[in-house]
């Protein structure tokens, strides 16, 4: 029963997602917000939902492990496999913004996020209303800094989503919302009954099936956008993931209950495979090729990354 629950959690996450960001664009467009903004803010924040909800649900229950792997094996993943993956179909540009702004906000965050925790072991509530006004300030700047470049900013945007009705937009918002939520309660429940049957720790699956499973979407879209020879999602796009699954879905998480550290491996090793991961890609970015990343650094991360989930259950 634990691979069903987790396996229909996996797909009411997806459901909801999907759901979620539609009624959240289509109401943004209500309240007259820009595109740019919707795309930068609330697309980023809607996308983000899976990782919260499963999050807070984990918290909750009493399995902090979950909370706190589900977000470090997220930010792997989105860079381990989702980047590496796509690169292998198809090269990435990698633009200024990458290395002047968005690359060094990631890594000031992963940092913050490892002296944060081994400080007392345990994430607080004040300590999450730091991240969470430390994520405002970087949305201030990386709207300021967007506004120059709203086309590329806001092409994921579905302008059609403007005309939506209320009543549509009350609709989705209330299947998204309920899918997340019961997709979230059976992921955790599954994670942990699939943990007890094997003998290993929640910290281990949580790192690895569960993050899997919540960087899906865009694992597929970036594949989907690699074979059709389009733009695949951007380097700014997964970064940006990671500096809200940090910011807003550990504060956020934090602030409902305050999350512990209760398997040393998250201190002793995963934080710094989560920081490893984000630190490799400024030299990545330039060497060989410049500013590209392509099929054989594709290869590398996604190698590193088989490496991790290997070392994790071994």
């Amino acid at each position: 029963m634990s691979i069903f629950y987790i396996l229909a959690g996996f797909a009411l996450l997806v459901v909801g997602g999907e759901f979620l960001v539609r009624s959240s664009v289509g109401l943004s467009f209500k309240l007259n917000l820009s595109k740019m903004v919707i795309g930068l803010t609330v697309v980023s924040f809607a996308t983000s939902a899976p990782e919260l909800l499963v999050s807070v649900q984990a918290a909750l229950e009493g399995s902090p492990d979950i909370a706190l792997g589900n977000v470090i094996g997220s930010n792997i993943a989105n860079i381990g496999l989702v980047l590496g993956v796509t690169a292998i179909i198809s090269s990435l540009g990698v633009d200024r913004d990458f290395y002047r702004f968005n690359w060094p906000v990631m890594v000031l965050f992963s940092i913050v996020l490892y002296f944060l925790l081994a400080n007392d072991g345990k994430l607080t509530a004040s300590e999450g209303i730091g991240l969470l006004l430390g994520l405002a300030v970087y949305l201030f700047f990386l709207i300021r800094r967007a506004r120059g470049a709203q086309k590329a900013h806001s092409e994921e945007v579905d302008e059609q989503l403007a005309t939506t009705s209320y009543f549509k937009i009350i609709i989705w918002l209330l299947i998204g919302g309920a899918a997340l939520y019961f997709g979230s309660e059976w992921l955790v429940r599954g994670a942990k009954d699939l943990a007890s049957a094997v003998g290993i720790s929640e910290y281990a699956i949580s790192v690895t099936v569960i993050a899997i499973g919540t960087s899906v979407p865009e694992l597929a879209a970036s594949v989907i956008a690699a074979l059709r020879k389009e733009k695949a999602i951007s380097l700014g796009n997964l970064i940006g993931s990671n500096i809200f699954n940090i910011a807003s879905v550990l504060g956020i998480t934090s602030l409902i209950k305050p999350i512990n550290v209760i398997d040393p491996i998250i201190l002793e090793t995963n934080i710094f495979w989560m920081i490893g991961f984000a630190v490799v890609l400024l030299p990545l970015a330039f060497v060989p090729v410049k500013l590209e990343l392509g099929r054989y650094k594709g290869l590398l991360l996604l190698g590193a990354y088989l490496l991790f989930v290997a070392l994790t259950f071994i």
